[in-house]
């Protein structure tokens, strides 16, 4: 009897629909190639993608920058982050075939001779193809302060007359509104945004992008997603170690730039958006932005800032060589933010992130609200955590009868951890997943303009505050090193409705990665 073939379900036909995608004649130029996110980011990503098969055909990588080094020198920089922990001789053998189609070009970053330096190497590389159309793939691994001339001068010497080409930029966008705006007039004069892909590693993280499926492939959850069952909601990012040793870059930016205004920003807009009309990307990021502008300007009541202090043998913030001694730039933020429409009004969206805090973690918890009272006392609440690392997870606690003659009710957990579940799934790096979007051309996971704008509307205000441009800085609370955070913190949230589970004997289900 001829087996038969199980159809393929769960299908999203506009999801299949993308843009262009860079197939053949594809040159990938990396700025910035001897830095550090090129180098523990950027190359490990193209490698991964190259050695599973990902990038187009007879692809080729060009690194740029200041720093003036011979290939080996370049090869050996571009692949120590590269990991081979077992000395696999598969692993090893794509590594020498990825050395071979990366090449290095030195070169400034503001001079037009340095570019048309460039473009003749590229030239040079693509007199190869089959075909005069060819495609070209510029990503700024770069410091804000130079986006704006490379864009220029790539446009100008770099930019492929025949073919496709697309540049991707990496935060930070700006550093308030005007920032913003500045920045993105500039680059628009020489880049379109349809060619733009402003990258935020987060959206390229297995949880976040499952968010979409969990919330609108499933009944069950969009029954409940709303007012009138969810209590409060936590994104929380978590950090066990400090600045040590780059407090000075830190200190500019501080922990709401770095990590709320952007990362658990993002997490928030795909958490609470509504269904889209398709999965295309311009739908998605029609509705996330359309939330975002649901949000008022953030109020400094609903804010609490830390600042760590030296503790269990670690050195405090202001004990860093980089950090100025008088510093009051907080290492810790939690942000309280209201969305002003039918469906999240009166819910409290807290986003907290830290440094030098007790563990290392990136979390959503959803805490709905009480059970009906009367036949039941002191019931833990139904809490919906998604962890998006380390390890990812997605585990609803929930209440049941507790086994045996007894008769009460237990708070238990129904428990998907994905590399208990999903045993033979590598799922990949944010990095490369971001990567190959902008290969296929999609930009479902990249933030458009308009949602960079309204994003900074809603943190400006008290940004400023903060940077003393309204008056005294405010002054963070101490906290110690590898602790939860500022002592304020549990009053902080639970001002907002959160209850902790009354039960001490409960904990929540936790994967030990050894023992799989």
């Amino acid at each position: 009897m001829a087996s038969m073939q199980r159809t393929r379900s769960g299908t999203i036909p506009s999801m299949e629909t993308t843009g262009h995608q860079f197939k053949d004649n594809t040159l990938i130029v990396v700025f910035g190639a001897s830095g550090d996110l090129a180098k523990k980011k950027t190359y490990p990503a193209l490698f991964g993608l190259y050695r599973n098969g990902y990038l187009p055909k007879d692809v080729h990588i060009v690194g740029y920058a200041r720093t003036k080094m011979d290939d080996e020198e370049y090869h050996k920089r571009i692949t120590s982050y590269i990991k081979n922990p077992n000395n696999d001789a598969e692993i090893a053998a794509k590594i020498e075939e990825f050395k071979k189609i990366s090449t290095y070009v030195s070169g400034g970053y503001e001079d037009a001779p340095s570019f048309q330096n460039l473009a003749k190497h590229l030239e040079a590389i693509e007199k190869n193809y089959p075909s005069r159309e060819v495609n070209r793939l510029f990503y700024l691994a770069l410091p804000p302060s130079v986006f704006v001339p490379v864009a220029q001068h790539v446009k100008e010497c770099c930019y492929a007359t025949w073919g496709t080409n697309r540049i991707i930029v990496e935060k930070p966008f700006g550093k308030d509104l005007e920032s913003c705006r500045e920045l993105l007039s500039s680059l628009k004069q020489s880049w379109k945004e349809e060619e733009t892909y402003r990258i935020d590693h987060y959206l390229g993280k297995e949880m976040v992008k499952n968010l979409l499926v969990l919330r609108f492939a499933n009944v069950a959850m969009g029954a409940a997603w709303d007012k009138h069952s969810i209590s409060n909601v936590q994104i929380s990012f978590k950090e066990p170690f400090g600045t040590e040793g780059r407090g000075g870059y830190f200190d500019e930016f501080g922990i709401i730039r770095d990590i709320l205004q952007n990362h658990l920003l993002q997490v928030l807009s795909i958490l609470t958006m509504e269904r889209p009309v398709s999965f295309a990307s311009e739908d998605i990021r029609d509705e996330k932005v359309k939330v975002l502008r649901a949000i008022p300007p953030i109020k400094r009541e609903d804010v609490l800032l830390g600042q760590y202090v030296g503790a269990n043998g670690k050195p405090g913030y202001l004990d860093d060589d980089t950090v100025p001694k008088d510093s009051v730039c907080p290492t810790f933020a939690a942000t309280t933010l209201w969305i002003n429409n039918e469906r999240w009004e009166g819910v409290p969206f807290i986003l907290k992130a830290g440094k030098a805090l007790n563990e290392a973690k990136v979390e959503i918890r959803m805490q709905f609200k009480d059970v009906t009272q009367g036949i039941f006392k002191d019931i833990s609440r139904n809490e919906l955590v998604i962890r998006i690392q380390p390890s990812e997870a997605v585990y609803l606690k929930l209440n049941t009868k507790s086994p045996g003659y007894a008769f009460r009710a237990l708070p238990t957990e129904m428990d998907l951890t994905y590399k208990r579940r999903f045993t033979d799934t590598q799922i990949p790096e944010a990095y490369e997943a971001l990567i190959l979007d902008a290969i296929k051309g999609d930009h479902s996971n990249f933030v458009r303009d308009d949602e960079l704008d309204v994003a900074w509307k809603i943190f400006t205000p008290i940004l400023h505050w903060i940077d003393g441009k309204e008056g005294p800085r405010p002054k963070p609370s101490p906290y110690p090193y590898g602790s939860r955070g500022p002592k304020q913190l549990d009053s902080f949230i639970e001002k907002l409705g959160y209850k902790r589970a009354a039960d001490d004997y409960y904990s929540w289900p936790t994967t030990n990665v050894s023992n799989l």
